[in-house]
Protein backbone atom coordinates (compact mmCIF):
# COMPACT_ATOMS: atom_id res chain seq x y z
CA UNK A 1 0.00 0.00 0.00
CA UNK A 2 1.33 3.49 -1.15
CA UNK A 3 0.92 6.03 1.64
CA UNK A 4 3.18 8.66 0.60
CA UNK A 5 0.96 11.13 -0.58
CA UNK A 6 -2.67 10.04 2.36
CA UNK A 7 -2.82 11.83 5.21
CA UNK A 8 -3.66 8.99 8.16
CA UNK A 9 -6.67 9.20 9.98
CA UNK A 10 -7.37 7.07 13.45
CA UNK A 11 -10.55 7.26 15.39
CA UNK A 12 -11.56 4.96 18.22
CA UNK A 13 -13.31 5.22 21.85
CA UNK A 14 -11.53 5.92 24.54
CA UNK A 15 -8.88 3.51 25.74
CA UNK A 16 -9.17 1.36 22.25
CA UNK A 17 -5.16 1.59 21.47
CA UNK A 18 -5.23 4.73 18.75
CA UNK A 19 -2.19 6.10 20.33
CA UNK A 20 0.23 2.91 20.77
CA UNK A 21 -1.43 2.11 17.09
CA UNK A 22 -0.17 5.25 15.54
CA UNK A 23 3.02 5.36 17.48
CA UNK A 24 3.75 2.06 15.46
CA UNK A 25 2.40 2.73 12.37
CA UNK A 26 4.45 6.10 12.14
CA UNK A 27 7.40 3.87 13.06
CA UNK A 28 7.06 1.83 9.80
CA UNK A 29 6.15 4.71 7.50
CA UNK A 30 7.84 7.37 8.61
CA UNK A 31 5.14 9.53 9.74
CA UNK A 32 4.60 12.15 12.58
CA UNK A 33 1.45 12.50 14.42
CA UNK A 34 -0.87 15.10 15.13
CA UNK A 35 -3.53 15.45 18.04
CA UNK A 36 -7.28 15.53 17.50
CA UNK A 37 -8.39 15.16 20.75
CA UNK A 38 -9.96 18.24 21.97
CA UNK A 39 -9.03 17.44 25.56
CA UNK A 40 -5.15 16.31 25.03
CA UNK A 41 -4.82 20.22 23.80
CA UNK A 42 -4.59 21.04 27.36
CA UNK A 43 -1.30 21.66 29.28
CA UNK A 44 -2.60 20.91 32.58
CA UNK A 45 -4.23 17.40 32.80
CA UNK A 46 -1.96 15.13 31.36
CA UNK A 47 -2.68 12.39 33.17
CA UNK A 48 -6.85 12.70 33.16
CA UNK A 49 -6.68 12.76 29.08
CA UNK A 50 -4.37 10.19 28.83
CA UNK A 51 -1.93 11.82 26.87
CA UNK A 52 0.81 9.97 25.12
CA UNK A 53 3.94 9.10 27.52
CA UNK A 54 6.91 10.86 27.18
CA UNK A 55 8.77 7.88 25.58
CA UNK A 56 6.26 7.90 22.69
CA UNK A 57 6.95 11.10 22.08
CA UNK A 58 10.46 10.73 22.41
CA UNK A 59 10.28 7.80 19.53
CA UNK A 60 7.91 9.98 17.18
CA UNK A 61 7.35 13.34 16.63
CA UNK A 62 4.10 14.21 18.13
CA UNK A 63 2.02 17.79 17.31
CA UNK A 64 -0.90 19.82 19.19
CA UNK A 65 -0.71 18.09 22.63
CA UNK A 66 -0.68 19.71 26.35
CA UNK A 67 0.50 23.12 24.60
CA UNK A 68 -3.14 25.26 25.43
CA UNK A 69 -3.37 26.77 28.52
CA UNK A 70 -6.56 25.88 30.23
CA UNK A 71 -8.20 29.34 30.87
CA UNK A 72 -7.78 29.61 26.76
CA UNK A 73 -10.05 29.69 24.79
CA UNK A 74 -9.52 26.89 21.93
CA UNK A 75 -12.11 26.22 18.84
CA UNK A 76 -12.74 23.69 16.65
CA UNK A 77 -11.92 26.09 14.32
CA UNK A 78 -8.56 27.02 15.90
CA UNK A 79 -7.38 23.16 15.83
CA UNK A 80 -8.27 23.10 12.01
CA UNK A 81 -6.19 25.91 11.02
CA UNK A 82 -3.21 24.52 12.99
CA UNK A 83 -3.84 20.97 11.85
CA UNK A 84 -3.46 22.46 8.39
CA UNK A 85 -0.59 24.01 8.54
CA UNK A 86 1.04 20.97 10.55
CA UNK A 87 -0.48 18.17 7.45
CA UNK A 88 1.67 20.88 5.36
CA UNK A 89 4.45 21.48 7.28
CA UNK A 90 5.12 17.19 7.45
CA UNK A 91 4.36 16.27 3.53
CA UNK A 92 6.96 19.51 3.02
CA UNK A 93 9.39 17.12 5.55
CA UNK A 94 8.50 13.89 3.40
CA UNK A 95 6.92 12.57 6.12
CA UNK A 96 3.25 11.13 6.76
CA UNK A 97 0.66 12.90 8.62
CA UNK A 98 -1.01 11.08 11.29
CA UNK A 99 -4.57 12.41 12.67
CA UNK A 100 -4.92 10.28 16.10
CA UNK A 101 -8.02 11.33 18.21
CA UNK A 102 -11.64 10.44 19.98
CA UNK A 103 -13.22 13.68 18.82
CA UNK A 104 -15.50 13.17 16.16
CA UNK A 105 -16.28 16.60 15.19
CA UNK A 106 -12.37 17.14 14.23
CA UNK A 107 -12.33 14.16 11.67
CA UNK A 108 -15.54 16.02 10.58
CA UNK A 109 -14.12 19.31 9.97
CA UNK A 110 -10.64 18.14 8.26
CA UNK A 111 -12.43 15.74 5.66
CA UNK A 112 -15.61 17.87 4.73
CA UNK A 113 -14.53 21.23 6.21
CA UNK A 114 -15.97 23.84 8.55
CA UNK A 115 -19.38 25.73 7.70
CA UNK A 116 -18.13 29.64 7.96
CA UNK A 117 -21.29 30.64 9.11
CA UNK A 118 -21.51 34.52 10.50
CA UNK A 119 -21.15 35.03 14.55
CA UNK A 120 -24.56 35.51 15.43
CA UNK A 121 -25.01 38.35 17.88
CA UNK A 122 -25.53 38.46 21.65
CA UNK A 123 -28.76 40.67 21.30
CA UNK A 124 -30.20 38.18 18.74
CA UNK A 125 -29.45 35.44 20.05
CA UNK A 126 -31.29 36.48 23.36
CA UNK A 127 -34.20 37.05 21.17
CA UNK A 128 -34.34 33.74 20.07
CA UNK A 129 -34.73 32.19 23.67
CA UNK A 130 -36.65 34.51 25.20
CA UNK A 131 -39.46 33.64 21.99
CA UNK A 132 -38.67 30.13 22.82
CA UNK A 133 -39.35 30.10 26.63
CA UNK A 134 -42.56 32.31 25.36
CA UNK A 135 -44.10 30.07 23.36
CA UNK A 136 -42.78 26.52 23.66
CA UNK A 137 -40.83 23.87 21.59
CA UNK A 138 -43.58 23.27 19.66
CA UNK A 139 -44.63 26.27 18.33
CA UNK A 140 -41.33 27.33 18.18
CA UNK A 141 -40.89 24.47 15.89
CA UNK A 142 -43.59 25.13 13.70
CA UNK A 143 -42.52 29.01 13.35
CA UNK A 144 -39.22 27.47 12.39
CA UNK A 145 -40.02 25.59 9.35
CA UNK A 146 -42.28 28.08 8.41
CA UNK A 147 -39.13 30.32 7.68
CA UNK A 148 -36.71 27.26 6.83
CA UNK A 149 -38.69 24.38 4.59
CA UNK A 150 -34.98 22.34 5.01
CA UNK A 151 -35.58 22.19 8.93
CA UNK A 152 -38.63 20.27 8.90
CA UNK A 153 -36.06 17.30 6.54
CA UNK A 154 -33.27 17.86 8.93
CA UNK A 155 -34.33 18.81 11.99
CA UNK A 156 -36.68 16.77 14.62
CA UNK A 157 -39.20 18.35 16.11
CA UNK A 158 -38.07 18.17 19.85
CA UNK A 159 -35.03 18.56 19.40
CA UNK A 160 -34.36 21.87 20.44
CA UNK A 161 -30.71 23.05 20.37
CA UNK A 162 -30.89 22.61 16.65
CA UNK A 163 -34.17 24.68 16.15
CA UNK A 164 -32.88 27.31 18.31
CA UNK A 165 -29.65 27.24 16.21
CA UNK A 166 -31.38 26.81 12.87
CA UNK A 167 -33.56 29.74 13.62
CA UNK A 168 -30.66 31.77 14.70
CA UNK A 169 -28.77 31.34 11.52
CA UNK A 170 -31.98 31.78 8.83
CA UNK A 171 -33.26 34.97 11.10
CA UNK A 172 -29.96 37.10 10.98
CA UNK A 173 -27.99 35.57 7.60
CA UNK A 174 -31.31 34.89 5.59
CA UNK A 175 -30.04 31.61 4.21
CA UNK A 176 -31.21 28.40 6.13
CA UNK A 177 -28.25 26.68 7.96
CA UNK A 178 -28.68 23.48 5.65
CA UNK A 179 -27.69 26.10 2.57
CA UNK A 180 -24.64 27.17 4.50
CA UNK A 181 -23.37 23.52 5.37
CA UNK A 182 -24.12 22.52 1.32
CA UNK A 183 -21.36 25.18 0.88
CA UNK A 184 -18.72 23.85 3.00
CA UNK A 185 -15.48 22.18 1.69
CA UNK A 186 -12.83 20.20 2.90
CA UNK A 187 -9.43 21.56 1.85
CA UNK A 188 -8.74 18.45 1.20
CA UNK A 189 -9.75 16.03 -1.38
CA UNK A 190 -11.51 11.96 -0.31
CA UNK A 191 -8.47 10.61 -1.73
CA UNK A 192 -6.15 11.93 0.00
CA UNK A 193 -7.28 10.06 3.35
CA UNK A 194 -6.75 6.60 4.78
CA UNK A 195 -9.32 6.38 7.34
CA UNK A 196 -9.14 4.11 9.95
CA UNK A 197 -11.40 3.06 12.95
CA UNK A 198 -10.00 0.81 15.48
CA UNK A 199 -13.36 -1.23 16.02
CA UNK A 200 -13.10 -2.18 20.02
CA UNK A 201 -15.43 -5.43 21.34
CA UNK A 202 -17.09 -3.77 23.99
CA UNK A 203 -16.68 -6.21 26.60
CA UNK A 204 -12.72 -6.27 25.79
CA UNK A 205 -13.04 -2.18 25.84
CA UNK A 206 -15.00 -2.12 29.17
CA UNK A 207 -12.21 -3.71 31.21
CA UNK A 208 -9.59 -1.74 29.45
CA UNK A 209 -10.91 1.10 30.63
CA UNK A 210 -11.56 0.28 33.82
CA UNK A 211 -7.79 -0.66 34.36
CA UNK A 212 -6.66 2.71 32.52
CA UNK A 213 -8.78 4.28 35.31
CA UNK A 214 -7.17 2.44 38.36
CA UNK A 215 -3.63 3.37 36.95
CA UNK A 216 -4.77 6.83 36.41
CA UNK A 217 -5.92 7.19 40.12
CA UNK A 218 -2.29 5.44 41.27
CA UNK A 219 0.15 7.73 38.68
CA UNK A 220 -0.75 11.04 39.89
CA UNK A 221 -4.32 12.30 38.63
CA UNK A 222 -4.98 12.98 41.99
CA UNK A 223 -2.18 15.49 42.59
CA UNK A 224 -3.13 16.58 38.71
CA UNK A 225 -6.76 17.75 39.53
CA UNK A 226 -5.25 19.51 43.27
CA UNK A 227 -3.22 21.20 40.76
CA UNK A 228 -5.57 21.98 38.62
CA UNK A 229 -8.43 23.28 41.03
CA UNK A 230 -6.05 26.02 42.53
CA UNK A 231 -6.12 27.73 38.66
CA UNK A 232 -10.03 28.24 39.43
CA UNK A 233 -10.60 27.51 35.59
CA UNK A 234 -13.99 29.15 34.70
CA UNK A 235 -16.66 25.93 34.52
CA UNK A 236 -17.61 27.19 30.60
CA UNK A 237 -14.52 26.19 29.67
CA UNK A 238 -13.97 22.99 27.79
CA UNK A 239 -11.18 21.53 29.91
CA UNK A 240 -13.28 21.54 33.39
CA UNK A 241 -15.65 18.74 31.49
CA UNK A 242 -12.50 16.80 31.66
CA UNK A 243 -13.86 12.79 33.07
CA UNK A 244 -12.74 13.09 36.83
CA UNK A 245 -12.44 16.47 37.54
CA UNK A 246 -15.65 16.13 39.60
CA UNK A 247 -15.12 13.03 41.00
CA UNK A 248 -11.63 13.53 42.37
CA UNK A 249 -12.81 16.78 43.67
CA UNK A 250 -14.90 14.82 45.96
CA UNK A 251 -11.72 12.69 46.94
CA UNK A 252 -9.87 15.59 47.72
CA UNK A 253 -12.65 17.19 49.52
CA UNK A 254 -13.21 13.81 51.23
CA UNK A 255 -17.02 13.20 49.78
CA UNK A 256 -15.75 9.76 47.95
CA UNK A 257 -13.50 7.10 48.68
CA UNK A 258 -11.12 6.15 46.11
CA UNK A 259 -12.80 3.08 45.34
CA UNK A 260 -16.13 5.39 44.66
CA UNK A 261 -13.90 7.18 42.47
CA UNK A 262 -12.54 4.90 40.30
CA UNK A 263 -15.98 3.30 39.92
CA UNK A 264 -17.41 6.45 39.32
CA UNK A 265 -14.46 7.73 36.58
CA UNK A 266 -14.80 4.11 34.94
CA UNK A 267 -18.77 4.30 34.39
CA UNK A 268 -18.85 7.87 32.99
CA UNK A 269 -15.86 6.78 30.46
CA UNK A 270 -17.71 3.94 29.70
CA UNK A 271 -20.35 6.39 28.90
CA UNK A 272 -18.23 8.52 26.83
CA UNK A 273 -17.37 5.48 24.20
CA UNK A 274 -20.50 4.44 24.03
CA UNK A 275 -21.27 8.03 22.79
CA UNK A 276 -18.01 7.80 20.60
CA UNK A 277 -18.99 4.63 19.22
CA UNK A 278 -22.56 5.78 18.21
CA UNK A 279 -21.08 9.21 16.85
CA UNK A 280 -18.80 6.76 14.15
CA UNK A 281 -21.47 4.46 13.12
CA UNK A 282 -23.38 7.62 11.96
CA UNK A 283 -20.99 9.37 10.50
CA UNK A 284 -18.28 7.31 9.74
CA UNK A 285 -19.77 4.43 7.78
CA UNK A 286 -16.83 4.94 4.58
CA UNK A 287 -14.18 4.21 7.18
CA UNK A 288 -11.72 1.08 7.11
CA UNK A 289 -12.78 -1.03 10.32
CA UNK A 290 -10.10 -3.41 12.10
CA UNK A 291 -9.97 -5.04 14.96
CA UNK A 292 -7.48 -4.97 17.48
CA UNK A 293 -6.17 -7.45 17.30
CA UNK A 294 -5.52 -7.60 13.56
CA UNK A 295 -3.59 -3.61 14.12
CA UNK A 296 0.04 -5.85 13.71
CA UNK A 297 -0.95 -7.35 11.02
CA UNK A 298 -2.23 -4.14 9.31
CA UNK A 299 1.41 -2.56 9.71
CA UNK A 300 3.22 -5.72 8.75
CA UNK A 301 1.00 -5.69 5.29
CA UNK A 302 2.24 -1.94 4.76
Amino acid sequence: MDLKSKIILIYGPTASGKTEFAVELAKKINGQIINADSMQVYKELKILTARPLKKETQEIKHYLYGFKEAKKNFSLGDWLNLTIKKIDMIKKNKKIPILVGGTGLYFKAITEGLVEIPVIPTKVRRHIRNLHRKIGQKNFYKKLVKIDSLASENIKSRDIQRSLRAYEVIFFTKKSIFEWYKKTKSKFKKKDFLKIYIDFPRSELIDRINSRTKKMIENGSIQEVKNFLRLKVPKNKSISKAIGIFEIGDLIRNKLTKDQVIEKISIKTRQYAKRQVTWARGNMKDWKKIEPKKLKNFIKKI
